[in-house]
């Protein structure tokens, strides 16, 4: 569904269950699905509803496993969805510098979409991004996911460049 009209969708979402002092296991998450209403409440200045397109699992994600709150990002919340980078549509906005149809990355919920409030690390996805990511910090190629009409298409034209 591509939302904003405030339809009612299921929203499937993975769950932290409770902090893991040993080794991780499968049963230590769990996937639930909720609903969601696809619009920003009235009241929720510079809210952004977004779906997830990518989600990143990075090995700093297991030090948010453990109840420790002397690091520099706060371990993740029991009960709630795991989270961490990942990158996004917007659905719906009540933020002036997001709109419907932007392509975002930035920090988001595991699950399939997502009411962001702390819009300080959600970035709009641009073509000065490429130029940036090639030219300065010297990437061997990326792509502007707004002109890539799909997503796996390009993802394989890159792979194949350099197999």
């Amino acid at each position: 569904m591509e939302g904003g009209g405030g339809e009612v969708v299921s929203n499937k979402q993975v769950i932290f269950k409770d902090y893991v002092p040993g080794v991780l296991k499968e049963s230590d998450v769990y996937i639930t699905t909720s609903t969601i209403k696809l619009k920003v409440p009235e009241d929720c200045n510079n809210g952004v509803l977004v779906k997830n397109l990518y989600l990143s699992c990075d090995p700093y994600m297991r030090n948010r496993m453990r109840n420790f709150q002397g690091s520099y990002i706060a371990p993740f919340k029991p009960g709630s969805p795991i989270s961490g980078r990942g990158v996004a549509k917007v659905l719906d906005s009540r933020h002036p510098d997001f709109k419907k149809g932007d392509l975002v990355w930035g920090m988001t919920g595991w699950e399939e979409y997502i009411l962001i409030t702390a819009t300080d690390s959600l970035f709009k996805i641009q073509d000065k991004d490429v130029d940036l990511l090639k030219n300065k910090f010297g990437f061997d190629d990326a792509f502007n996911y707004r002109e890539e009409s799909d997503l796996d298409a390009a993802l394989k034209r890159l792979a194949a460049k350099f197999s």
